[in-house]
């Protein structure tokens, strides 16, 4: 029948003790190296690795080695490799800090309500101005390249496009269009 925790047999308190005022300093130092320096990760660890001598009094007793010290060493190290493995198996943790700073969600309604407006705005204009806007504005194109697309002069197409640039200002007064640069 297996032990329970209650009839288990542990390492007494006066060596526990010992072995901590012995090998404690040294054994912190090795997990202190281990947790990159991180002094309660070390704490944690150093406790954890007591803990297992305190709960394996065979391996302290067995008098196979001269000194205990190599194996609290591979208990520090075993038990600092599945504190990793722990903590990478989780999610990262997201503190408040991080959550203020994030940006709010994006409300695309606002978008959604002038792009409605432009689309509208853009089918009140001549067909003519509007070609002229696709090509400079939704094609990327250039003053000549939308020319010789339109079959029309340049200076056609810079006119016709400052007129319906005009025309949009006066439907869209809330959107603040102000003068619009056309590239040469």
């Amino acid at each position: 029948m297996p032990a329970t925790t209650a009839t288990r047999r542990r390492t007494d308190a006066h060596a526990l003790a010992r072995l901590q005022r012995d090998h404690g300093k040294a054994l912190y130092g090795f997990l202190l190296g281990l947790s990159f320096g991180d002094r309660h990760r070390a704490e944690d660890l150093l406790q954890e690795t007591l803990f297992r001598a305190w709960t394996h009094p065979e391996a302290l007793e067995s008098g196979a080695h001269a000194s205990v010290r190599p194996w609290l060493y591979t208990v520090g190290r075993r038990v600092a490799i599945d504190a990793r493995r722990a903590r990478l198996s989780r999610p990262v943790e997201i503190g408040p800090d991080v959550l203020e700073q994030s940006p709010a969600d994006e409300d695309r309604t606002e978008r959604s309500a002038a792009v409605l407006d432009v689309r509208e705005a853009l089918r009140s204009l001549s067909p003519d101005h509007r070609a002229v806007l696709v090509q400079i504005y939704f094609h990327g194109a250039s003053v000549c390249e939308a020319a010789e697309a339109l079959g029309v002069p340049a200076g056609t197409v810079k006119s016709r496009t400052h007129y319906a640039l005009r025309a949009l200002r006066d439907l869209l007064p809330g959107y603040g269009l102000g003068p619009v640069h056309i590239a040469r």
